[in-house]
């Protein structure tokens, strides 16, 4: 009788171990969350992309951690107010496949408005340190909010293009003005004495943006790799006009537009 009550202590003193091993693996988890959800305000958000895999399916798509960090940026460069908000008491954790899901409501402020979304981080541990493999919301959510990357790939694309200075609305202070080219999925040469055949994700279309929010946009229709220049005022109206070059493999294409 001895030697089973000392087995049975043994098992029970071994299942103990195991169950605090898992609370604590737990406990670290939510502690991981906490610092992730500080981490978004303008003192630490340099220092986000530490919290991220190498790769990550963000909101949907795929990036990479410096992709990522370049989206939450953005994020601050067009909202410095922004907050969120993550309750300890509202975090939900669940073990799957070696990896931790974890679901919350998170609280998200910015520009006078308050939303609230039932979000989730998918966790893993990397070389001993936690890194988040996905972010994103619950699916019945329609990713419009201006918070989200969707509504920042623009903002996105115009940062990795020239900007061309100039005044081109004639008020006396200089705007810049970008080219959103079009995505190419398909830049095939068929070598014959016609121009390669190019096929892009929507339209071949690129599309001159101006940082004065009153210029409209200007469709170039297609135009798929093109070069900007400051023409000056050659009509005498006041403003800047643009020179848009509009490059083919066997031809160039000059196009003189004004941004007013």
């Amino acid at each position: 009788m001895r030697k089973i009550r000392i087995v049975f202590g043994l098992l029970l003193i071994t299942f103990l171990g195991c169950n605090n091993e898992k609370t604590s693996e737990i406990e670290k988890v939510i502690e991981f969350v906490k610092q992730w959800n500080t981490a978004h305000s303008q003192l630490e958000i340099p220092y986000l992309v530490r919290f991220y895999s190498d790769k990550v399916d963000y909101y949907g798509n795929k990036f990479n951690r410096n992709e990522v960090q370049r989206h939450k940026n953005l994020l601050f460069e067009k909202f410095p107010d922004y907050t969120q908000r993550v309750p300890e008491d509202q975090i939900n954790i669940k073990r799957v496949d070696g990896k931790y899901l974890v679901e919350f409501m998170r609280t998200i402020t910015y520009a006078d408005t308050t939303e609230v979304y039932k979000s989730f981080l998918s966790i893993a541990k990397r070389n001993r340190d936690f890194r988040i493999l996905i972010e994103g919301v619950d699916e019945k959510y329609h990713l419009k909010s201006p918070i989200f990357p969707s509504q920042r790939e623009k903002v996105m694309l115009i940062s990795n293009t020239r900007q061309l200075f100039g005044d081109f609305n004639g008020d006396g202070v200089s705007d810049y003005a970008n080219v959103i080219p079009p995505e190419i999925i398909s830049n095939k040469d068929n070598n014959s004495e016609s121009q390669n055949t190019v096929k892009c994700k929507t339209t071949c279309n690129s599309i001159i943006v101006f940082s004065d929010q009153d210029l409209k946009e200007i469709t170039v229709e297609g135009a798929y790799q093109s070069k900007l220049e400051n023409l000056k005022d050659i009509n005498n109206d006041g403003a800047d006009e643009i020179g848009f070059l509009d490059i083919k493999p066997n031809s160039k294409t000059l196009y003189i537009t004004s941004g007013h």
